[in-house]
């Protein structure tokens, strides 16, 4: 294919954005569809590196291009790049959400020398927030992408074991076992969402405690995030609440994964703290920080900042708040734009009068 210069295929006739990328990972050719998509002329993307110029990144925030080329790239029976979400940065430090697909092009010898991206605005797919349908639908899309990788990769190890390397068979695995999570959680968020807009979450209380299971959560973290540093500061005999472990993981999770993508993971913060029959625990980080304007607006489905790295379904927030407040407790979140954000929630220490 060539730009609008001539040639076999006239990119610029085609009504998705189309990017020629060299081996060395630069834009060669990009298309009127693609200018129009990023909100940048040609002559901006044309010679720059797509890692740089785009900085594409995945469904939870993380480069796509973090060693020049996607992971899959390093197989060379691998061609055809499979239909997956991005995020991509704009003109004006917009993020765009696109569905990006395409093909790898390779020499005899499998050697990569360069690829065609082809990319579509992702936004006209994306259901307006609403009833429960509306929902289902949401969440239903943001399992297509781990779901494809699943299939792709388990696929390519049954067809083509003996023919790869170690190294090759762990970063398949790894890739399946993090993409497995991933269903996981969503699948989660989908059964919450029902059942805490129909009042019928089910909450299995016990005495826990809470300093164990701020190690764990962070101990999971990290094994994606291995930037991950964080100070966890918790007075002596912190007392157990009553509370469901799995859900009080979950918003942990939740709060801590976030601080990570949006702010330095290197400057962590976790800390608690006793107020009278309740007790607090907090993530603080620091980054960019939440503007006043977006703060009432934190909670609610769907919300994601567009001047940030938008990630995921947009539904954990809300989905942690609520389950704070099935425990009786608040989650509440304080931010100063340029400092950072601490996320703070509360959960009663002792059940209740009736059950003990």
């Amino acid at each position: 294919m060539t730009g609008s210069g001539g040639g076999d295929v006239d990119i610029d006739r085609l009504p998705d954005a189309v990017f020629e990328v060299d081996g060395a990972g630069r834009i060669t050719a990009a298309n009127a569809a693609a200018t129009t998509l990023t909100g940048c002329r040609r002559d901006e993307l044309v010679g720059q590196l797509l890692s740089t110029a785009l900085q594409p990144r995945d469904s939870d925030g993380r480069s796509l291009l973090a060693q020049g080329w996607h992971s899959s790239a390093r197989l060379r029976s691998v061609t055809r790049i499979p239909e997956q979400e991005a995020w991509l940065r704009a003109a004006g430090g917009r993020q765009v959400r696109v569905l990006v697909t395409g093909r790898y092009e390779r020499d005899g010898e499998g050697r990569l020398t360069g690829a065609v991206l082809v990319a579509r605005d992702g936004a006209r797919r994306r259901p307006a927030a609403g009833d429960g349908i509306e929902i289902i639908s949401t969440v239903s899309h943001e399992l297509r992408s781990p779901l494809t990788s699943v299939k792709g990769y388990t696929s390519l190890l049954l067809n083509r074991w003996e023919r790869l390397g170690e190294e090759q068979k762990r970063m398949m695995l790894e890739q399946v076992h993090h993409d497995a999570d991933r269903v996981t959680r969503l699948v989660t968020e989908l059964l919450d969402i029902s059942r805490l807009e129909s009042g019928r979450l089910v909450l299995r209380r016990q005495m826990m405690d809470v300093v164990p299971l701020v190690n764990g959560v962070l101990e999971k973290v990290r094994m994606m995030e291995s930037q991950l540093v964080a100070e966890v500061r918790f007075p002596e005999n912190f007392p157990q609440i009553y509370a469901d472990p799995d859900k009080i993981e979950q918003v942990l999770t939740n709060l801590v994964e976030n601080a990570a993508k949006y702010a330095d993971p290197r400057t962590m913060r976790v800390f608690g703290d006793v107020d009278g029959a309740f007790v607090t625990v907090a993530v603080a980080d620091k980054g960019e920080g939440i503007p006043g304007s977006d703060l009432p607006r934190v909670f609610t489905k769907f919300f994601r900042r567009a001047e940030t790295r938008p990630t995921g379904s947009g539904l954990g927030l809300w989905i942690s708040r609520g389950l704070v407040e099935a425990h009786g407790g608040r989650l509440v979140v304080e931010s100063e734009v340029g400092r950072g954000s601490v996320f703070r929630f509360s959960l009663p220490i002792d059940p209740p009068e009736a059950l003990r």
